[in-house]
């Protein structure tokens, strides 16, 4: 018996880390989400504030991942830095995250961009957002405006978990939650960022030189017995009907994180107390990764994938290690079995803000000191590297 898994390899396999601008950069105060913290009775935790400042602190983030010995860096772009009015674009907010870009491809780091990580502009939002008549042609606008940024991305993902956006409005449309916490997903909402992902899937495909897709939250659901069907009709709205629009896409992005138990009432069955759970009360379960890649590679027909989030909430560094290990285990299997991989982005590089939870979940390979903002790298972004670097992954 081996006593380590082969892997990929830098430069031949994107090894990497993701963040989002809003739980990052800090002062995003043109954007929905800083109107949620911050409006009477908030269910946030506290505010992003400053978040960990890498609006101005890139560049130390991308050095720290090209040292470790990862090639790649997912990021996103914040629209309400970009069109802080409707129609009113900003050139210097371009210019900011093209030279984010750049700082990328001068440290040999691949750079993936997502267009639209869950925070929109105010105005918009105030419009009714997704569910606004105009929507699909409003984000089309400023999709074609950060094209313009995009000269050398050759990965951009349009919409980050679609799915998640369409169950947060389905429970502020509706009070019927089930025993997750989350209402059914508003369909309609679905339906209109299925249109607007087709259109920007369209708009960076015409530029010649991007591959483009839509990252799903895959939340490996499985039936308790006799729950099959039950099973079935539950994640058809949360998730195979996302991964059915990316069958025709340049590549889906798998994020996962934990496994959903069904019963045979189509509600989650919750999770005794014995079970090891994370910061943020998910079961500690990281083969969900190598079942989530399996799953979307039978929904999608084969389209390739790259995971762009995975991860674990814990202030135990030893125990993120040993998450990423077995969830990289199962990456392995999986791309033994079929499924084709190009790369694995983990969650997060930073402690960072997580929405309505604050700062309390730490899920990054650097710890961030707020008060001053220094860096220090935890021991599994150097871990995390060294499987990069060498394509050989340490048995549990």
């Amino acid at each position: 018996m081996t006593d380590t898994i082969t892997l990929p390899a830098a430069p031949d396999f994107l090894w990497g880390a993701s963040t989002a601008a809003h739980q990052i950069e800090g002062g995003n105060v043109n954007s929905d989400w800083w109107a949620k913290e911050h409006q009477p009775g908030t269910l946030c935790a506290e505010s992003s504030g400053d978040a960990v400042d890498s609006y101005h602190r890139y560049g130390e983030d991308v050095r720290l991942l090209a040292d470790a010995g990862l090639n790649a860096y997912r990021f996103s772009v914040e629209w309400a830095r970009i069109e802080p009015a409707e129609g009113e674009f900003s050139r210097a907010q371009l210019d900011h995250y093209r030279r984010m870009i750049d700082t990328c491809l001068a440290a040999g780091v691949t750079p993936i961009v997502t267009l639209l990580h869950f925070t929109l502009p105010r105005w918009f939002a105030e419009r009714g957002g997704w569910l606004a008549p105009d929507a699909v042609d409003t984000y089309t606008r400023y999709v074609e405006t950060v094209a313009t940024i995009l000269d050398d991305v050759h990965q951009v993902v349009t919409i980050n978990e679609p799915n998640i956006t369409s169950m947060m409005l389905g429970a502020s449309r509706r009070t019927n939650l089930d025993a997750a916490g989350l209402a059914a997903p508003d369909q309609e909402a679905s339906e209109v960022q299925a249109k607007a992902h087709r259109r920007a899937v369209e708009i960076m495909r015409s530029l010649g030189h991007v591959r483009a897709g839509w990252s799903i939250a895959n939340q490996v659901f499985q039936a308790a017995p006799g729950a099959d069907e039950a099973r079935d009709a539950y994640a058809w709205p949360r998730e195979d009907f996302f991964l059915e629009v990316a069958r025709d896409d340049d590549f889906v992005g798998v994020q996962s994180y934990l496994r959903t138990i069904i019963g045979t009432d189509g509600e989650p069955v919750p999770f005794g107390d014995d079970v090891e759970k994370t910061l943020t009360g998910w079961e500690y379960y990281p083969q969900a990764l190598g079942e989530a890649l399996e799953y979307s590679h039978r929904i999608t027909g084969g389209v390739p994938m790259l995971v762009t989030e995975n991860g674990m909430a814990t202030a135990d560094d030893a125990r993120r290690i040993d998450y990423t290990r077995d969830a990289l285990a199962g990456m392995a299997r999986a791309m033994d079995a079929g499924c084709r991989v190009e790369g694995y982005l983990h969650w997060s590089l930073l402690d960072n803000y997580e929405w309505m939870s604050g700062f309390r979940p730490t899920f990054g390979l650097i710890a961030v000191d707020r008060s001053t903002f220094v860096r220090t790298p935890k021991p599994s972004l150097a871990w995390l590297g060294r499987v990069a670097r060498t394509g050989s992954l340490p048995a549990s």
